[in-house]
């Protein structure tokens, strides 16, 4: 089924307004696979929506399960409808930027980047928000919702950290407002570097291997101290004195450590990035087999080699198109077709010619015609289709006019010279027809049949 994506965006948030709490968090599970791994412009389509989920008061009450999943179906919303808003803001995907140091992040100009680092705070606490613990992760539906999540919490923050090491090293660089602002950004960010360990912590606890967990790497904490001393030394503020060697030391080995923290995020990314795709092999190789054990065993269901349109290789067949109209035995089947269409016509006996006997229109009949019949063609009695043998016309041997007179006989054929013609010519059953038109109920009535007036 061919849908186009407005349609199944539509689709999908229809059926979160479904009271059951499977169902909508199976749609959102949905939405959020879509997002992902779908094309963008289903991300795209949601951001440019003036609604989004509205789940905030969903409640299950069928049962004490419904209960439960309800706080999480809230959240788990909540972070949809971010996640959406966050690409309207910048348009693009935090998750799906280039990394490294050409990347977005790392490229982008001081005023951006104090504009864009907030939205991907917001983005990061709603995630967190989710906030669910290893023994709540009872059923299939959650655990799916999470594995989703836990994707997007490492390629969200690897995007979040590179954005502060690019702040960082412009830090010492930036006006009051600018360091200000930039300082209360960094606070924020240790404290979610707290909340992304616990959430890593609970990924393990569910069974994630812990080659796929990245491992964080705390900044130093005298690099907080020398922001802010270099911030009071723009208020005006009476700080220690400090050189600027002491400064770029405490500022690369807090890079540094960010640095480390950022690839083994990418890492961790690009090895579940690796497993998905051996993944997607093994399942087109098994594919592959399944329909190799299906043409053994069918060899029928194969594509025959003999297509008039393409042969082994890909190169173009030039072999004239198979006629489905003809038989394959004839070698001539085309002029032999173009004989017995013509073979179906009736065999009937050519006109008598008639010759001239005297100015005032008399005839004479020439000396009787042999019939010539095919022996492959039809018979056709014209008299059944247009009646009996009606009276025919007796004409005058002389050559005179004819006049009317009435005929002796229903039955009487119609004769030239004592010739009469055969009852399957064509020209006489055409007179046959004419005579016919005074009929009633197949009896003649006043029938008249000219004869020579002179």
């Amino acid at each position: 089924m061919n849908v186009n994506i407005p349609e199944l965006a539509d689709t999908l948030f229809e059926r979160t307004t479904n009271t059951s709490w499977v169902v909508v968090f199976k749609s959102l599970t949905a939405t959020h696979q879509l997002m992902v791994y779908g094309n963008e412009r289903f991300i795209q389509y949601l951001a440019s929506r003036n609604t989004l989920f509205n789940l905030s008061n969903f409640l299950d009450k069928s049962g004490l399960q419904g209960y439960d999943m309800s706080t999480f179906i809230r959240r788990y919303s909540r972070y949809l409808n971010e996640k959406a808003v966050s690409y309207r803001q910048v348009a693009f995907d935090f998750t799906k930027v280039k990394r490294g140091s050409d990347g977005v992040m790392r490229t982008m100009n001081t005023e951006k980047l104090l504009k864009t680092i907030p939205i991907i705070q917001n983005q990061m606490d709603v995630l967190l928000d989710f906030n669910v613990n290893a023994n709540e992760l009872t059923n299939g539906v959650i655990n799916a919702a999470f594995m989703l999540l836990f994707k997007d919490a490492i390629r969200l923050f690897a995007a979040y950290n590179e954005g502060i090491i690019n702040l960082l090293e412009k830090y010492f660089d930036m006006k009051k407002v600018q360091c200000k602002e930039a300082l209360d950004i960094y606070k924020k960010f240790l404290t979610r570097m707290t909340r992304i360990s616990e959430f890593l912590k609970v990924a393990e606890q569910v069974g994630i291997d812990r080659g796929d967990i990245p491992d964080l790497s705390q900044a130093p904490s005298s690099l907080l101290d020398a922001l802010e001393q270099h911030l009071a030394s723009l208020e005006g503020k009476k700080v220690k004195d400090s050189t600027a060697a002491s400064r770029a030391s405490t500022l690369s080995n807090a890079v540094s450590s960010l640095a480390n923290t950022g690839i083994s995020f990418t890492r961790a990314d690009e090895r579940e990035k690796q497993a998905a795709l051996d993944q997607e092999q093994s399942r087109l190789q098994a594919l592959k087999e399944q329909r190799l054990k299906e043409l053994k065993t069918n060899p029928a269901a194969a594509t025959t080699d003999s297509s008039p349109v393409f042969e082994e290789g890909g190169t173009i067949n030039s072999a004239p198109t198979i006629d489905l109209f003809t038989t394959p035995s004839s070698n001539n089947s085309i002029s032999k077709a173009a004989i017995e269409l013509l073979d179906l016509q009736p065999a009937f006996q050519p006109s008598l010619p008639l010759s001239t006997a005297s100015s005032w229109g008399g005839f004479t009949a020439s000396p009787t015609a042999q019939q010539q019949q095919n022996p492959q063609g039809l018979n056709v009695d014209f008299d059944s289709v247009f009646g009996n043998n009606t009276i025919a016309n007796d004409l005058d041997s002389t050559g005179d006019l004819l006049k009317p007179t009435v005929a002796s006989s229903p039955n009487q054929g119609l004769t030239l010279n004592g010739h009469k013609l055969v009852s399957n010519d064509l020209d006489s059953s055409l007179a046959n027809l004419v005579g016919n038109l005074g009929i009633s109920n197949g009896t003649a009535n006043n029938d008249l049949h000219w004869k020579s007036a002179w």
